[in-house]
């Protein structure tokens, strides 16, 4: 057994009972795009978070102690995705990669914004030529240190 079994096995469950995130994420205590990450192998649980999962996915203890390992963050099968959705963070950030370095520099200096002191939000808008996705990113600005 490994991470990606228990991952696969959550998957396996939340489409078996039609769960949706945001639910299981209220039962967590976190938010839905956080929760997310961490039932798709991107975040560390807690024991009381990896026993909620349990509870909700039918998870045993073995299963529960992979949720608290820390995982190999980012680990897509390729370096270019190839999953359409995936696919088009990729091309924004070929397209738009520069100009948001450009302007996150111009703003705030020499930096980067963290991923970890981070939050993300996403949201349906709705439009009468087609509803809209809505991301929102929230990163620390962390500037170089000079020594």
């Amino acid at each position: 057994m490994n991470r990606n079994d228990v991952t696969e096995k959550i998957i396996t469950v939340k489409v078996s009972k039609g769960l949706k995130w945001e639910a299981v994420a209220k039962k967590v205590g976190q938010s839905k795009e956080w929760t997310t990450a961490l039932c798709m192998g991107q975040m560390t649980a807690t024991a009381a978070q990896a026993k909620t999962l349990g509870k909700i996915f039918g998870l045993n203890e073995e299963e529960q102690k992979w949720l608290q390992v820390v995982p190999y963050k980012g680990s897509l099968d390729t370096a270019v995705p190839t999953d359409p959705l995936i696919y088009r963070w990729y091309e924004i950030v070929s397209v738009y990669g520069t100009t948001i370095k450009e302007l996150i520099h111009e703003e705030f200096g020499d930096g980067i914004m963290s991923a970890i002191d981070f939050s993300m939000d996403i949201s349906r808008v709705a439009d009468p030529k087609g509803d809209r996705v809505k991301i929102v990113l929230n990163g620390k600005f962390l500037p170089y240190k000079t020594y």
